[in-house]
């Protein structure tokens, strides 16, 4: 493997640890990592929480500190779009006409905003978030006592929300569904945040949506399908990514939802795998998903890198992910589309709690509500990182018991397990 070329497309999260993963494993050869944006590689969550509210660095933010690329031998191309593969002859054209060759690629182009599709989205303050740049300018535009729009409530939508009113915006959120997260979270949890929003001076315009932006060249109001007229100074969305898979299927690759790759990241292209917010990857436990999650583009990075030099263990990783909002800390483990029960250990109303997803008597997922400890921590023994035995074995649980507060999850675990 010393002769070899690996050429990564896309310098965020996962294009970048894919790259420090090859030297730490020991590969020698070159490692060339490609990417459109001009910064080096960061974090994306602080940009709707700590670093949106001023409070912390971008320098802090790097996926890898300034020097460790030259350090590394990874040469490192930023401000650079690829155009187009080859795969017969191996090639990536980059625009303004260079070509890169390569003997393996990576493609971790991530996703892009999902387009607002409302008259007037183009006017003046109009923000989304996705890269440091339009955190900036949703910064400088939040000044305490200007008012906020704040379209979607999904995970982006509520820590935006949340990290606006610290800053002492006034913020109306405008959300299709009847709760914020109810697709993910359900809305019997989605009811907790919700009163959790209105306690901290958000308004909610809830099963509704945005019309129209209007406003003299800048955006002045939001007219809701419902008839609300919302006066405002910026706006912010928050509806979703779309992947970045257009390259990939220009290559030829299979596509529905992002780059079908299979349980080791590869693409239906010889030698071309993909791993991130680009990827729909066929996970072991959970059947195909994509996944947008900081989570999963740090560990498929480092799957996709342990592949790229042979390895064969499927990547099997029990998603999981996190959200700060205000003083509430929301942790979840495993992957739900659906469930037919929800389970509680803890009142729902006590916003410390425990939720179990169950499908057919199984948990596939939990959430925790300032309760449940980081399932990544290798040091901690918090009650989440025991539900993932229980979700990685399919052990059949008693709800009764999961929602005893006497009972030991490990105990509930360790049955599986055996």
């Amino acid at each position: 493997m010393g002769r070899q070329r690996i050429v990564i497309v896309g310098a965020a999260l996962a294009g970048a640890t894919a790259a420090a993963a090859l030297r730490e494993a020991g590969f020698d050869g070159s490692v060339q990592l490609i990417g459109e944006e001009s910064q080096l590689p960061y974090h994306r969550p602080p940009l709707s929480k700590g670093y949106l509210r001023g409070q912390e660095r971008f320098e802090d933010q790097l996926v890898n500190p300034t020097g460790y690329y030259d350090e590394q031998r990874i040469d490192l191309k930023l401000g650079v779009r690829a155009t187009a593969i080859d795969p017969g002859q191996k090639l990536v054209e980059l625009e303004g006409g260079g070509r890169v060759a390569y003997d393996r690629l990576l493609v971790a182009t991530g996703g892009r905003n999902r387009p607002l599709s409302a008259p007037g989205a183009g006017l003046d303050g109009i923000f989304q978030l996705r890269t440091v740049e339009d955190c900036d300018r949703v910064r400088a535009a939040a000044r305490p006592g200007r008012r906020a729009v704040v379209v979607g409530l999904g995970f982006i939508g509520s820590e935006v929300a949340a990290s606006l009113r610290q800053l002492g915006v006034e913020v109306v959120a405008v959300e299709g569904h009847r709760v914020p997260l109810a697709r993910v979270l359900g809305e019997e949890v989605g009811r907790v945040l919700a009163d959790i929003h209105r306690e901290k001076g958000v308004e909610l315009a809830l099963e509704d949506s945005v019309a129209a932006f209007e406003g003299s060249g800048r955006i002045e109001r939001v007219l809701t399908t419902k008839g609300r007229l919302l006066v405002c100074d910026l706006v912010v969305a928050g509806i979703g990514i779309l992947p970045n898979s257009e390259l990939l299927a220009a290559a030829g690759a299979a596509v529905d939802n992002g780059v079908l790759v299979d349980e080791r990241c590869r693409t239906s292209l010889p030698d071309v795998w993909a791993a991130g917010d680009v990827a729909n990857h066929l996970h072991p436990l959970f059947g195909r998903l994509r996944v947008e999650h900081w989570n999963n583009g740090y560990q498929q990075g480092r799957a996709a890198a342990r592949s790229l030099l042979g390895g064969e263990q499927p990547y099997d990783y029990l998603h999981s992910f996190w959200s700060d909002q205000y003083e509430h800390v929301i942790e979840y483990v495993g992957f739900a589309a659906g469930w037919d029960r929800l389970v509680f250990r803890g009142r729902p109303e006590s916003r410390k709690f425990l939720g179990f997803y169950l499908k057919d008597g199984i948990v596939r997922a939990a959430v925790g509500l300032d309760r449940g400890g980081d399932p990544e921590d290798p040091k901690a023994d918090g009650e989440l990182k025991v539900v993932t035995n229980l979700i990685r074995h399919r052990v059949p649980v008693d709800p009764a018991q999961l929602a005893n507060d006497d009972v030991d999850l490990r105990r509930l675990a360790a049955v599986g397990a055996q």
